[in-house]
């Protein structure tokens, strides 16, 4: 089914994994983890129970990588009964802060449809994670001069999408979203009358993903790389 984008007049983007490789650094962190504790588990059970822990603490620490380092700490802690060494702790953090000063590595094509876009839309960020890490990242990634607004939300469903809509004065049906996560960038704008674009990502957290049913009858497109969105606008290359 085609869809009609002409009275799109503000297009949101994700950030990690859509303008920019951030899963992948979270995949090799947690291969790293297993290391370190291989004397304790399997891979495949450390994996299972760090997800578990991540999932628990979501409501505390919220998402990112500084939420995720605490988690594998715990995880340790809970594996080695309370034994695990200060050694093994040094290098988690030494993980963490290894993630969070990663240099950003824009997917390809990204610069391209922000600076065709933001002739004739108003673009905006929104994102979720750790406040001042993912304002670090739109920092270095040269991006900001494109966009009209950034929001770090703590959570994306319906509610929060609702309330940002409200707060910038968008009307649902004039906002698309742009974004790699069914679950927090496609599924809650449609059911709540706005656009959406999924750009799938190679890599995507578990907690992200959803089943076929879920995507039944939700009205999106999807393309293989952002570049494919300058289609469906009469933009000024």
């Amino acid at each position: 089914m085609e869809v009609d984008y002409k009275n799109i007049k503000v297009i949101g983007f994700d950030a990690d994994d859509t303008l920019w490789v951030n899963e992948t650094y979270f995949r090799a962190a947690e291969e790293a983890a297993g290391l370190l504790l291989s004397h304790y588990e399997t891979p495949n059970k450390i994996d299972q129970e760090l997800f578990r822990i991540e999932i628990k603490n979501l409501p505390t620490y919220g998402y990112g990588v500084k939420g995720f380092i605490l988690s594998m700490i715990e995880l340790a802690i809970e594996l080695s009964n309370g034994t695990v060494s200060n050694k093994v702790v040094t290098e988690m953090l030494k993980i963490g802060k290894d993630m969070i000063n990663k240099p950003i590595e824009l997917l390809d094509g990204v610069e391209e449809v922000l600076r065709v876009l933001s002739k004739d839309y108003r673009l905006i960020v929104a994102t979720k994670g750790d406040l001042l890490d993912q304002e670090r990242k739109l920092e270095k990634s040269g991006l900001l001069k494109y966009f009209h607004h950034i929001e770090v939300l703590s959570e994306k469903q319906e509610a929060n999408y609702s309330k940002l809509l409200k707060h910038l004065d968008i009307e649902p049906e004039a906002f698309l979203m742009v974004g790699n996560s069914l679950k927090s960038d496609i599924l809650p704008l449609v059911n709540i009358g706005a656009k959406a674009i999924h750009v799938p990502f190679h890599t995507t957290w578990q907690h992200e993903k959803v089943t076929k049913k879920e995507t039944n009858g939700s009205d999106y497109k999807t393309v293989n790389n952002l570049a494919e969105i300058l289609d469906f606008f009469s933009t000024k290359k």
